[in-house]
Formats: structure tokens, sequence, C-alpha cells
């Protein structure tokens, strides 16, 4: 920060009562251990909450338990949208080892936005709301979240956390730093702005569809 910047925000802080210096292990006790408010509470399991509540949000889902369903699940969902054998996959170590079909059209990395399908992979999923985190990095490039029309995330059940609170506790435990973007994706991208009318796709993937993996997949 810039020394007049800084002189600036000083003498805010001052104004206002501020006591950074005595505030500071507040702020630091409050950051790194969160109190929860009330939360809800349910009977189904993690993966039932999971799929109910994204099948409320217009998303859609298959089970698999190999590669080779993978494969299978994905062929299937192409084959029910009529689209081409064709998409962009996350370089993830959980897809690194599939063996697409020979013809395919696979392009690994992130998406110009020329791509019509996208196949990601989730750092969890969340039970409360039936959402979808993903984090931006090297294996799972942000523009496959939202570029193509089409998207395809897989989710090992092992992933699945109750609540939002869970979420961001596990990805504290697990990175340490939060990544450059946290997207909470939860259904396609919908918006109401003209004349009130539900509208998918307004500002991103028209269709969601979760490829859920359990037990949890070996990369």
């Amino acid at each position: 920060m810039s020394d007049p910047r800084a002189a600036i925000l000083s003498r805010i802080s001052q104004a206002l009562g501020h006591q950074a210096a005595a505030d500071a292990p507040a702020v630091v006790q409050r950051i790194g251990h969160p109190e929860r408010g009330p939360q809800p509470q349910w009977d189904e399991s993690l993966q039932q909450r999971f799929v109910a509540k994204l099948t409320k949000v217009a998303g859609t889902h298959a089970s698999i338990a190999s590669n080779a369903e993978l494969v299978g699940a994905v062929m299937d969902y192409l084959e029910k949208q009529n689209l081409a054998r064709k998409l962009c996959v996350a370089p993830h170590p959980l897809l690194a080892a599939v063996e697409w079909p020979e013809g395919w059209q696979v392009a690994r990395g992130h998406t110009q936005g020329n791509d019509r399908v996208g196949l990601s992979v989730a750092f969890c999923g969340i039970a409360e709301t039936g959402s979808l985190m993903l984090l931006s990095g090297p294996v799972s490039p942000t523009s496959l979240n939202f570029l193509p029309d089409d998207f395809l995330c897989l989710l090992p059940e092992s992933r699945i956390v109750p609540r939002l609170e869970d979420a961001w506790a596990l990805l504290r435990a697990e990175r340490g730093s939060m990544p450059r973007a946290t997207n909470i994706i939860t259904g396609p991208s919908r918006t109401a702005d003209v004349e009130q009318t539900i509208q998918l796709g307004a500002h991103g993937p028209r269709r969601l569809h979760v490829l859920l993996w359990g037990p949890a997949p070996q990369g």
C-alpha cells in the first residue's frame, strides 16, 4: 500500500475511533474460527439431499462408479441432447485416465468459448442447497464453468458436505489459502430481469449435469 493511501486510511480509521492494533487479535480469531448461525436440519443422506436440491434448481445427474461408466454417462447425455461427440475436458487428475472412444473430439484445458460441452471436476458439493463449489486453477479452468452451453461436472460422493460453512471449512483445511476465484454454482444460469420471465443461460450454461461418482474415485 502506498504511503499517501495508508495515511488517508489511517486518518479515516482514527476519525471513526477504530483501534486497529487492539482489534487485530479479535479479527484473526474471527477469521480462523468463525461462529456458525442457525442451520437447517434434514433426515436424508447427504447424497439424497444434494440430488433433491439439485433437481429443484433444474440440474440433472447420473450416478457412476468407474471411468467406463463416466464415458457412458457422457455419451448418454450427448445423445439425449442430440449433440456431437465433442467436448472440452479439464486437465484434472481424476479425468486424466479416462479413455474416450475413437472418433470423439476431446480437447483438454480451458475453452475459448467455442465449445458446446465442458467437463470439469468440483472441489465439493453442498447438500444444503444442491450447489457445486469450483476453484480456479490449472486443473480446473474457470472458463469451463461459464462458457459452454452444457456444463458437465464430476462430483465424488465423498466430497459432498452438509452446508455452505462446511465447504469453506474444507477449503481452508485443504488449501490453506484462497484460490484466485471460487465459484459456487446452483443449477443452470438463469435470470428473470426481462418481464419477470425465467430465461436459462443468461450468464453461463443453459444446462448443468452432475456426474455423481460413488464410492470415491481413485485418481
